[in-house]
Order: C-alpha cells, then sequence, then structure tokens
C-alpha cells in the first residue's frame, strides 16, 4: 500500500495543523498545549506517540471524534491500523466535519482489507454522491481497486487504476502502471483479444490491455502513430524569434558504454550525437554544456553515472543505452532528473512520467511493412525470418499488423543459422507461381512476400525465389540493407522495398547531408549509420521530449525516422522506403517535406561553448 501510505504522513501531518480540534468547540489552555505536543510528536515521525496522546485527549475533552480519528491515522502511519479496531467503529460520523467522514471510511475500508472483507471495504469507496477532496482521491482509489481485485472484479480494478495514473509520479506511478499491466494479464489472452477487438482506437484503455497482451507474448498491432505537427514552428507575432515546443536544458548528460562488451555501439551512438551538436551549432541552435559519462554497459555502470551525472547539476539525462542498464535505472526509487533512455527496459517496464524511452525497435519495422503492402492492396502475405532476434520480432510484429488491417499471413517460413535448405523452405509455403494461367494470376495480384533477414540471405533467397517461378513483390526490413551501395552485391535484390532511416538516403531536409558525414567518420558509413543517425536524433530530441509527450500528434523530423511520441513516453520511428534499383538502394519519394527549414530553435550568437568534455568520465 505504498501508493498512498507516503502520501498519507504529509496528509496526517497537516491534518495536525489545522484539525486538532474542531474550531467551532472550546478549548481550554490545557488542551490546545495537548494537541500541540501530539502534533509535533507526528511531525516527528513518533506516530505511536502521537496516537496515544490524542487517545489521552479523546478522553478528556469534548472532542472525542475527531481527537480518535486523528488517533486512528496516527496508528496507520505507524502500520498498525489494527491497533484502531476497538474505537474506530465507535467514531460517530455524524459529529465529524469537512473532511473528517471521508478519511474515516478511507480508514475502516483499509481496516476491512486487513481483515479480509473486500465487499465492505467496497461499498466504502464506491459510495454514491461521495465528495472526495484531491488529496484523498489517490488513497481512495487505490483502496477501491484492491478491493475489486480481491472480489474478483479485474477489469474495474485495472480501470480504477487507470483512472488514478495521472495523479502519481515517479516509482509510485511506475509500480502503479506495472500494476494496470499485471492485473489486466490476469484476464487471460483471448478476453483481452476479445475487448481490444471491441474497442474504439480512442478508448483509454486500449493501450494497456495491449501492453498486457503484449507481456503475455501476443503480437499486437502497432500502426504507424499520425503526424500531425512538426515541432519547431514559428509561433505568429513573436518577431520570428520563437519555436513551438523548443525547451533546452540548462546541462545535459550523455550516458553511454564507453567501455566493456557493448563500447562500440556505444561509441558509435556517441559520435553521431556529437555531430547534431556540432551542426546545432551552424544552425544558430542554442548548445548547453554536455558531459559524457561511461556507463560500462552494467546496471552498476549506470546506477553510478546517472547518481553522477545528477549531482553533477544535470537536468537531462539522456542514455544508458543497454536493457540491463535502463532496467537498472527504472528501478531506482527516485529519478529526480528527467531521463531519455536510449533503450527499453527487459521487463517492459513503462515508464513514470519524466521518462522517455527511445530504441530501435525490430516491431517497428515489421508493423509499417504491413501497413505499406496493404496500402499498396496487398492483403494475402508470406512471411520469410531469419533465426534471430531482430528478425523474429519483426516477422511477429508484420503478421499481427498486416491482420489487424484484415490482411491474411498464409505461410510463414524461418531461415535456419546454417545449413538452411532455399528451396525447400520456399516450397513449404505453397506461393503461387508464375505458371501462366488464368487461375494463378489472379492469386497473385493481391500477394505480396515479407522477408526479414540480412543481405547476405536476403541475396541468396531471391535467386531461389525466381527459380521456382514465384514472381511475387517483396517487401523487407533495413537488415536487408548493408548501408552501402554496391551494384554488383545486391543485383539480385532488384525490386525489393524496405523501410530505413530518411539520413541515410538524404531525404530529410535540415539534418547534414549523410556523405559529408560518412567521408569524415567510419561510424556514419555502413550498417553502423543506423545507430550514428541514433546517436543524432539523441541530441535532437533534447529539446522537444517534453513537448512530444504532452501533444499528441507533434513529431520531430529526425535523422532515424519521423519521431513522435505515445501516452507512455516511447518515442516511435515512422520510417521512409527504399527500392533496390540497378543494384543501388534508393528512396520511393523524395523529401519528406515540401518546407526545407529546419527545426531549429531561436537564433542565438555562436559563442555557445563547445561540451564540457567530450571523452567519458570515469567519476
Amino acid at each position: 500500500m505504498r501508493l498512498y501510505r507516503a502520501a498519507g504522513i504529509a496528509l496526517l501531518i497537516s491534518l495536525a495543523l489545522t484539525a486538532c480540534v474542531p474550531p467551532a468547540a472550546q478549548r481550554s489552555p490545557a488542551e490546545i498545549a495537548a494537541a500541540q505536543q501530539a502534533q509535533v510528536l507526528a511531525q516527528q515521525g513518533k506516530f505511536d506517540e502521537a496516537a496515544q496522546a490524542y487517545l489521552t485527549l479523546a478522553q478528556t475533552s469534548g472532542n472525542r471524534d475527531e481527537y480518535q480519528l486523528l488517533a486512528a491515522e496516527a496508528y496507520r502511519q505507524e502500520g498498525q491500523l489494527d491497533r484502531a479496531a476497538p474505537f474506530l467503529d465507535s467514531i460517530r460520523r455524524q459529529r465529524l466535519t469537512d473532511d473528517e467522514p471521508v478519511r474515516l471510511d478511507l480508514l475502516q475500508a483499509e481496516l476491512a482489507l486487513k481483515q479480509h472483507n473486500a465487499p465492505r471495504a467496497l461499498q466504502l469507496t464506491t459510495q454514491p454522491n461521495l465528495s472526495v477532496p484531491t488529496p484523498l482521491q489517490v488513497r481512495l482509489l487505490e483502496l477501491r481497486s484492491q478491493a475489486m481485485q480481491q472480489t474478483g472484479d479485474l477489469w474495474g480494478a485495472a480501470r480504477t487504476r487507470v483512472e488514478m495514473d495521472g495523479q502519481l509520479s515517479g516509482i509510485d506511478q511506475a509500480q502503479n502502471r506495472k500494476q494496470i499491466v499485471t492485473v489486466l494479464a490476469q484476464l487471460g489472452v483471448e478476453p483481452l483479444k476479445q475487448r481490444a477487438a471491441a474497442m474504439q482506437q480512442g478508448d483509454r484503455m486500449l493501450p494497456w490491455v495491449n501492453e498486457a497482451l503484449t507481456q503475455l507474448g501476443v503480437a499486437v498491432a502497432r500502426p504507424a502513430p499520425s503526424l500531425e505537427q512538426e515541432v519547431g514552428t514559428m509561433i505568429p507575432g513573436e518577431g520570428a524569434n520563437v519555436r513551438e515546443g523548443f525547451k533546452m536544458p540548462a546541462h545535459v548528460a550523455l550516458l553511454l558504454p564507453i567501455s566493456g562488451s557493448t563500447a562500440s555501439a556505444g561509441t558509435t551512438v556517441r559520435e553521431g550525437f556529437l555531430a547534431a551538436y556540432a551542426d546545432a551549432g551552424r544552425n544558430h541552435v542554442p548548445r548547453p554544456p554536455v558531459r559524457i559519462y561511461d556507463s560500462a554497459g552494467t546496471a552498476d555502470g549506470a546506477i553510478k553515472a546517472y547518481q553522477q551525472a545528477v549531482n553533477d547539476g544535470a537536468q537531462l539525462v539522456i542514455g544508458p543505452l543497454t536493457r540491463g542498464e535502463v532496467s537498472a535505472l527504472f528501478g531506482l526509487p527516485q529519478l529526480p532528473v528527467p531521463l531519455l533512455a536510449l533503450n527499453h527496459p527487459d521487463d517492459k517496464s513503462l515508464p513514470a512520467n519524466g521518462v522517455s524511452e527511445f530504441g530501435l525497435l525490430p516491431e517497428t519495422e515489421g508493423s509499417q511493412a504491413a501497413d505499406h503492402m496493404a496500402e499498396g492492396g496487398i492483403t494475402n502475405a508470406y512471411v520469410i525470418a531469419g533465426n534471430d532476434d531482430f528478425a523474429q520480432r519483426a516477422a511477429k510484429s508484420f503478421k499481427a499488423e498486416m491482420e489487424a488491417r484484415g490482411g491474411k499471413v498464409a505461410g510463414m517460413g524461418n531461415l535456419g543459422a546454417t545449413g538452411v535448405n532455399y528451396a525447400s523452405t520456399i516450397s513449404g509455403l505453397g506461393m503461387p507461381t508464375d505458371s501462366g494461367d488464368a487461375a494463378a494470376a489472379t492469386a497473385t495480384n493481391n500477394a505480396g512476400i515479407f522477408i526479414s533477414m540480412r543481405p547476405q540471405q536476403a541475396r541468396l533467397l531471391l535467386p531461389q525465389l525466381k527459380l521456382a517461378r514465384v514472381n511475387l513483390p517483396v517487401f523487407g526490413t533495413s537488415h536487408i540493407y548493408a548501408g552501402v551501395d554496391d551494384a554488383g552485391a545486391n543485383r539480385d535484390l532488384e525490386g525489393v522495398e524496405f523501410c530505413d532511416a530518411p539520413w541515410l538516403f538524404d531525404v530529410q531536409p535540415g539534418l547534414p547531408n549523410h556523405g559529408d558525414i560518412a567521408g569524415l567518420l567510419p561510424a556514419a558509413r555502413g550498417t553502423s549509420a543506423r545507430l550514428f543517425a541514433f546517436g543524432m536524433d539523441a541530441w535532437n530530441l533534447a529539446p522537444y521530449v517534453d513537448w512530444l509527450r504532452a501533444h499528441p500528434g507533434s513529431y520531430l523530423p529526425g535523422a532515424s525516422g519521423q519521431l513522435t511520441a505515445d501516452q507512455f513516453g516511447r518515442i516511435r520511428r515512422v520510417l521512409v522506403w527504399a527500392k533496390f534499383q540497378d543494384g543501388l538502394a534508393r528512396p520511393i519519394n523524395g523529401s519528406l517535406q515540401m518546407d526545407s527549414a529546419p527545426a531549429l530553435a531561436p537564433p542565438t550568437d555562436n559563442s555557445t561553448p563547445p561540451p564540457a568534455n567530450d571523452h567519458p568520465n570515469n567519476g
């Protein structure tokens, strides 16, 4: 019951200050002094002694009911509410004033739960026309949720917790969100699927149901988010110097694994981050000092780095990079400085307010591939995937999204790590072939193939498809593109469409040219270019992360995609589509926006200092 216990301490002290004795009661100097002493004991956290003092006052003054209520609340704060049971029912509710009746109801409800009398607790917390002061609302909802859960109303318990979600923050909110998903998961997969199917897109419970299904291992449809308003738009009447949503923190900390087994990835992200930082100076964007901390790729390293950043005065912490590191920070009792995590936690727990997540998820690519194919009239898909984690997760996400759009996955095949027989995999799927008859032609009209695999596998698969006379259009994830133009190696991939980061093709105006950067920095070349772009966006998000979270539909034109935030603070990407033509990967459409002006901050001078240090800080 942590959620309402911590808040209750401050509430009890404030009540002691204002409600020791009803204003209408005549108090003697001795009673006033005794009440003040009980108040001091409560402020000092001596709740047992405070309770005894209030009980003594109840016996010697004309305000027995009010003093007994305060004594019961003190016992509760001591964790010994059972000691109030002998006198709690004797408190006369009609003699109480202001918020005191509600406080009594909450105490009785909590005691009822401790005594396994959930129906009684539910009755006390669902009274009609009950006016509950704001400081008590979270506690009421928490007790109501517990009572519903104990009476078997799991759906009602989860809905009640969703109702209180916006009133919480920090570890309290994180714990409540975990409880929501846990309670919903207890309903089971099929009941949750049925509820989700019956909900409208705007239903506030739908995202929570989808989270529960995900926790249960179900691939959930995740359509591309709606992009309505670009951040950084000039605000009319402000002299063209103010851009909407821009709020740059005064001191930024970057947590990355510069040492350890993931140092290579951390270094690439760091170089991308610093490249975007340098480019911001060219565009006259205010640049605060940035200090880089080595998280070492471990849970302990991430915690120490975060705590050091806080001690050094950081106003925004970006990172860490690995799932384990992110999980470690999410498990801390408090995150006093806002965090933009560069991955998602191992346990898929939801971030609390002040925490955002940004990662290169395979599910993003799978679902957007399904959307792209469906928009092109393909409703019958065949899936062939590699056996690595990225490939499998993208394939599952593709299937969920295709079926959510009313399409069908007619067959799924997997490629082993070595010794795979591509011909047998193809024949096992029963795909329509180019046999020349009318039936075959009809079957191919609305069919396509989704592949989730690396370039080497795709280059072996595509010729085998042709040998089998399977001439369906092929779509893939970014993994089939090695990030460099190699017409000879990629000629077998002719016509394959795939989604990827826009920066690789220079279709996002306002960003530095990919070729120019790649010519200077090896980390910006090949497959690592996506991590480099990810690092660029880690910087680009810094002044807009709060705005994105608070304004659904707003988006940042980024290097790794168009970036927007969902209700849980997860940054989602909308990718671009490219196609192999004459062995070269080329974007299918042109620029992503008509206005080539970047989403910048107000103009400033060029005297902004560089990062405080651009090397790992092991302190």
